[in-house]
C-alpha cells in the first residue's frame, strides 16, 4: 500500500513576479514562520517529525521456538534472525548463526509480533490520574480537529514500560471521546524518551479521533448537540466546511494565482481526511450508529478505517466486512451504560467469523499490558458459542489487523522477512493465563528482559532534596 503523510501548511516567502520558494520544516531557505506572507501546502512534511533512533543492537537468532507469526500456520522447531533492525530470516528449522550474533534458545517458547493496541490514552491520560495531568480531552467545543494528541502525551508515564512489559510495542494515543471530532490521534512505539517526538513512529500516518453516541450527547448536552439527531447534523456542518476548505486550497495549490487562502488548523486536519491521508477511528458502540457513520463517510468521500469499542459489532459483522472496515473491541466490557447494553462475549469471534477485520483494543494501560489475555478471552468466548479459532489467526487480532488498521502492516504486524524486528518471546503460549514475555525486541534492540526488568521513568526515579531549603 502506498501511503503519504497528511499535507502539512509550511510558510513560504513570496518572490517577486509571483514566484513562491517553499521551505520545509526540516530545512530550506528560511525556518517554518519566517515568510513575510502566504502559506503553501507541501507534501510529506511534518512540523513535529520524529526523531525516534532504532537502539543500537547485535544480529540475535532465536532458534527452536514456536512462531506465531500472524502471516500463517504456526511454526514448531522454528528460528527468526533479526538483523539491522529488520527481520532477515524466518521459518522451519535452523540456520547457521551469524558472526557476532547473540543466540536465544527458545526451548519451544512461543515468538510473537511485538503487540499493537490501536486505542490508548497512555500519556495524555497518564499516572497518577489526577486533573493536573488529565489531558486527553479538549471538552470545550463538539469539534476540535485543531488539536492532536501528541501535544498532550507526557512521556514519563509511567505507564509506558509497563506496557513494553506487557509485549506491546506499539500503541496508537487517542484524544477522548468528548466530542464528535476530536482531533489528531499519533502513533508511538514504547521506548524510553525524553520527547513525544522520541517516540513517535516515523512515517506512521495520523488518525482522526471521531465519537458517536452518549459521550458527546452527555458532554453538550446544555450547548449542543444533546441528541443524536444532533451529533450527526454536527458532522455534516463540519464536513461540509472542510470540503469547501479543501476546495479552496487545491485550488490554490493548482493555479497559484493570488494570495493563499486563510489557514484553519481544523480544516487543514479534516481536508487531509478528504484527501485520505489522515486514517478515521470512530467510537462507536450500536451497530445502527456504525451504519449511520459509515453512510456519513459515503456523503462526504472519506473512509473509515476502524470503529472504537463496537459492542454491536456482531450485528453488522457482514456490512463491516463488505466495507472493509475493522472492529477495534474489548473482550468482555459491556452494559456499563445503555449505549453498551448488548454487548455479547462473543462479539470478537463473531466479527472474525462474518470475515470482518477484527481487533482486540483495550481503552486501558492496564488491558494495553494484557492484551494477549483479552484475546484469549474473546478466543475462549468464541468456542463456547461453536467457533473454533485457531491460534495462528487469533494472534492477528492483536497484530496484523490492528497494523492495518494504523496504515503500518507493510512495516509491523507479522514476523515476515523485511519487516521491523518488533519480537516477543513469551515464557508459554499467548494465549495461556499464565503467559510473560521473557524478551522484548524493537527494530532489533532487546527493549525488555524480564530478568532485568522494565525501564523506570523519570517519575519514578524520585528526587533528592535540596540542601539549601526548598523552592517551588
Amino acid at each position: 500500500m502506498m501511503r503519504m503523510l497528511p499535507l502539512v501548511l509550511i510558510a513560504i516567502s513570496l518572490a517577486a513576479g509571483g514566484c513562491a520558494t517553499a521551505t520545509t520544516a526540516q530545512g530550506g531557505a528560511e525556518p517554518p514562520g519566517s515568510g513575510p506572507r502566504g502559506l503553501v501546502v507541501e507534501p510529506n512534511a511534518d512540523p513535529y517529525p520524529s526523531t525516534y533512533t532504532p537502539r543500537p543492537s547485535r544480529p540475535t537468532l532465536i532458534r527452536n521456538a514456536t512462531l506465531l507469526t500472524a502471516a500463517g500456520p504456526i511454526i514448531r522447531g522454528g528460528h527468526i534472525l533479526l538483523e539491522d533492525g529488520l527481520i532477515a530470516s524466518v521459518g522451519e528449522g535452523d540456520i547457521p548463526t551469524p558472526a557476532g550474533a547473540v543466540v536465544v534458545d527458545a526451548a519451544g517458547r512461543f515468538v510473537t509480533p511485538g503487540l499493537i493496541d490501536t486505542h490508548s490514552h497512555a500519556g495524555d491520560y497518564p499516572a497518577p490520574g489526577v486533573a493536573a495531568l488529565s489531558d486527553g480531552n479538549e471538552a470545550t467545543s463538539p469539534v476540535t480537529a485543531n488539536v492532536w494528541a501528541e501535544h498532550s502525551v507526557w512521556p514519563q508515564d509511567p505507564q509506558f514500560p509497563r506496557i513494553l512489559a506487557g509485549g506491546t510495542t506499539t500503541v496508537q494515543v487517542l484524544p477522548g471521546s468528548a466530542n464528535l471530532i476530536g482531533g489528531r490521534s499519533v502513533v508511538l512505539k514504547m521506548v524510553p524518551a525524553r520527547t513525544v517526538q522520541e517516540m513517535k513512529f516515523p512515517g506512521a500516518p495520523y488518525g482522526l479521533k471521531m465519537a458517536c453516541g452518549e459521550n458527546p450527547k452527555r458532554v453538550y448536552a446544555s450547548r449542543g448537540p444533546s441528541t443524536r439527531m444532533g451529533n450527526v447534523a454536527g458532522y455534516r456542518a463540519a464536513w461540509i466546511e472542510a470540503q469547501a476548505y479543501r476546495q479552496r486550497w487545491d485550488r490554490w495549490l493548482r493555479d497559484r494565482s493570488g494570495e493563499p487562502p486563510t489557514r484553519n488548523l481544523g480544516l487543514e486536519t479534516l481536508a487531509d481526511v478528504l484527501r485520505g491521508n489522515i486514517l478515521v477511528h470512530a467510537h462507536c458502540y450500536r451497530a445502527d450508529e456504525m451504519a449511520i457513520m459509515i453512510d456519513l463517510a459515503r456523503e462526504f468521500g472519506y473512509t473509515i478505517r476502524s470503529f472504537h469499542h463496537a459492542v454491536e459489532a456482531y450485528k453488522i459483522a457482514d456490512l463491516l466486512a463488505r466495507e472493509d472496515i475493522a472492529a477495534s473491541m474489548w473482550s468482555d466490557w459491556g452494559g456499563f451504560k445503555m449505549e453498551a447494553i448488548d454487548s455479547v462475549r462473543g462479539n470478537v469471534g463473531l466479527v472474525h467469523a462474518a470475515g470482518a477485520r477484527a481487533i482486540v483494543h483495550s481503552d486501558d494501560p492496564i488491558g494495553s499490558q494484557r492484551l494477549n489475555q483479552d484475546a484469549a478471552k474473546a478466543r475462549a468466548a468464541a468456542a463456547a458459542l461453536g467457533i473454533d479459532i485457531p491460534e495462528h489467526e487469533a494472534i492477528r487480532w492483536v497484530t496484523i489487523n490492528p497494523a492495518w488498521a494504523l496504515g503500518l502492516d507493510d512495516r509491523i504486524g507479522s514476523l515476515e522477512v523485511g519487516k521491523h524486528a518488533d519480537v516477543v518471546l513469551w515464557s508459554a503460549s499467548p494465549f495461556s493465563v499464565y503467559a510473560k514475555p521473557d524478551q522484548v525486541w524493537i527494530d532489533g534492540a532487546l527493549a525488555y528482559d524480564r530478568a532485568a526488568g522494565a525501564w523506570r521513568t523519570d517519575f519514578e526515579l524520585g528526587y533528592v532534596p535540596a540542601t539549601g531549603g526548598s523552592d517551588r
